[in-house]
Parts: structure tokens; sequence; C-alpha cells
């Protein structure tokens, strides 16, 4: 299972075979829902909060005497059924949505959307992807050289999401080359994920040889001694 790599003037270097276990996974719907909408809700941060009739401010006082006035009984100012009391039943910034994910099933649910790009012909290799120095510029040169490659015409075009740029190290200089473009992002490829994977159109991989490793270092476990 081989693929072309291209460098960052968009044209053809060599090529470079593929793990079946990481290109060539099974489309599996199901498991990639459970997993993004895990990670979806992991990510959620609750803001929402309102205040019970313990947290309002008020009287403790009871309004009026029990009986002999003709009105309701009331106990506190801060019921809610007072138009200044708390809020029953409201939103609340302490609910915890944390799912639990496993190692394997993250991994496979991974494996599964970069199957399924590939197939799509929305994956591409660079063999490298540097810069001298952090310069918009050239980073704006590299995605119209890149678009040149067949297929990926709309890298260049696409105003939203349009490419997930991924390297097997941290470099600052091409996070600080890419920063300012609003349709793409760097991530290392140790931290690639299904939801920003399937968030944005192209997938880029750049030194394909150390990412794929990494890829594959995914589900592997360390056995203890």
């Amino acid at each position: 299972m081989e693929t072309k790599v291209y460098n960052q003037q968009g044209k053809e270097t060599g090529s470079i075979t593929l793990p079946e276990a990481v290109f060539n996974v099974k489309w599996n719907a199901d498991l990639v829902h459970q997993v993004v909408t895990a990670m979806q809700a992991n990510a959620r941060t609750p803001i929402a909060h309102t205040k019970n009739r313990a947290e309002v401010s008020g009287t403790g006082k009871k309004p009026w005497k029990q009986k002999g006035t003709g009105s309701a009984r009331h106990g506190s100012r801060r019921s809610p059924i007072w138009r200044t009391g708390g809020v029953a039943h409201g939103p609340r910034n302490e609910r915890d949505f944390d799912q639990k994910i496993n190692k394997k099933m993250r991994a496979k649910a991974l494996y599964a959307v970069l199957s399924k790009k590939f197939q799509d012909g929305e994956v591409l290799f660079v063999d490298t992807l540097t810069f001298a120095a952090p310069k918009t510029k050239d980073a704006k040169a590299t995605i119209a050289e890149l678009a040149k490659v067949t297929g990926f015409e709309k890298l260049a075009t696409r105003r939203i999401n349009a490419a997930l740029i991924a390297d097997s190290v941290k470099n600052e200089v091409v996070q600080k080359s890419f920063q300012n473009f609003g349709n793409l992002l760097v991530e290392e490829v140790r931290n690639l994920n299904p939801v920003e994977v399937l968030r944005y159109k192209y997938l880029i991989i750049a030194s394909p040889a150390e990412s794929l490793k990494l890829l594959e270092a995914r589900t592997t476990t360390k056995k203890k001694a």
C-alpha cells in the first residue's frame, strides 16, 4: 500500500509504504461517533449557573403569619415561586460531562478516520516542511504550491477549515508561519485526534517516515515486567 510523497513546491519526490493498520481500516461510524461525542463532552466547560434558594440574597424571615391574612402560606421570600427567589432545577456549572474513552477505542477511531480521508484522496504527504524564518508570505507560497497537486486544488481557496498540518516534531518556525491563517492548524502527529482530523478538509502529514511510526505506536502498550 504505497502513496506519493511531495516536496514543498508540490513536486513528486518519491513514494512511501503506508501501514495498513493505520490507513486501511474499515469505516466504523458507530465507534467514530462514540469517540467524537465523548471527546467533545470532555472538552465542554459548563458556564451557565443559576442560584438556588440557599444562594440568593434575601431575608429568611417569614413574609407574614401563617393564618388569618387571607393570603397563601409562605415561609420564605427566597422560594423559587417568588420573583426574586432562587431557581429550581436550573443549570449548574459544577455539572460533570466527562465520558471515559479507552485508549484502544480512541486509536481505532483515529485510524478509521485517517483511512476514510486517505480513501477520499484528502491526505497529502510532504517530505519536509521547513522555513528559514517565521514568515506568513513563505507559508502562503507553500500552500499555493501544494494546491497544484491533483485533488488538492481547494487547499488555497477554501476559507474555512482548509487543512490540518501535522509534523513528527514541534516546529515553532512552522507554527508561527501559519498562525495567521484562520483556516489552517499546525499540530504534532502524536496529538492527532478524530475531532480535529474530521474538522478539516485536508490532512497534510510532513516527515512521513517518522510520522507514520508515531501513528503506529498509538496502540502499542508496554508490558509490565
